[in-house]
């Protein structure tokens, strides 16, 4: 590997262990998981919703979604309904526990990392953005279907690159 390959290496490795540490992190004070968390949200966001559209929302597969959706409901966070003019289509909504729950959520992205990139200027913040999806992209298939869904950065060693080297 090259000199480069082994700084992109470091920098993925480094991204995942956040997402892992922050998964880690909010399952411990709420006792949620980022994805479920996504998934409580796009429910709220989006009123009577199929899992189909869930997905759709969360960027996660439809299997992924119904196995979240299955345990929500065994908790009381959400609850299932049929749909009343067409008994095949089946519907999800917040519980009054979910709704609570969901208030009671931290934010998904750590607060020093998004007071840094809200600090950044609006050019900076849509390059970052650009690079990652594109980033996502060339990791294949894989990468679009299941994405880790959220980063935490905080306490993470700085970017071996400054934003110069990167243009």
């Amino acid at each position: 590997m090259t000199s480069e390959d082994d700084r992109l290496l470091g920098s993925v490795r480094r991204i995942i262990r956040a997402v892992d540490l922050h998964s880690k992190r909010l399952e411990r004070e709420t006792g949620l998981t980022t994805p479920q968390v996504l998934v409580l949200r796009a429910i709220r966001d989006l009123g009577e919703v199929t899992t189909a559209r869930i997905a759709g929302q969360v960027n996660l597969s439809q299997a992924t979604v119904t196995t979240i959706v299955d345990r929500l409901v065994s908790r009381g966070l959400i609850e299932r309904y049929r749909n009343v003019t067409d008994r095949r289509v089946v519907h999800s909504r917040l519980t009054e526990t979910g709704d609570a729950a969901l208030a009671k959520a931290p934010p998904l992205l750590d607060a020093i990392f998004l007071k840094a990139l809200r600090d950044l200027p609006a050019g900076e913040r849509h390059t970052i953005v650009t690079a990652l999806e594109r980033v996502a992209g060339l990791m294949g298939p894989a990468a679009s279907t299941e994405p880790a869904p959220l980063i935490d950065l905080g306490g993470m060693p700085a970017p071996l690159a400054s934003p110069q080297d990167a243009a």
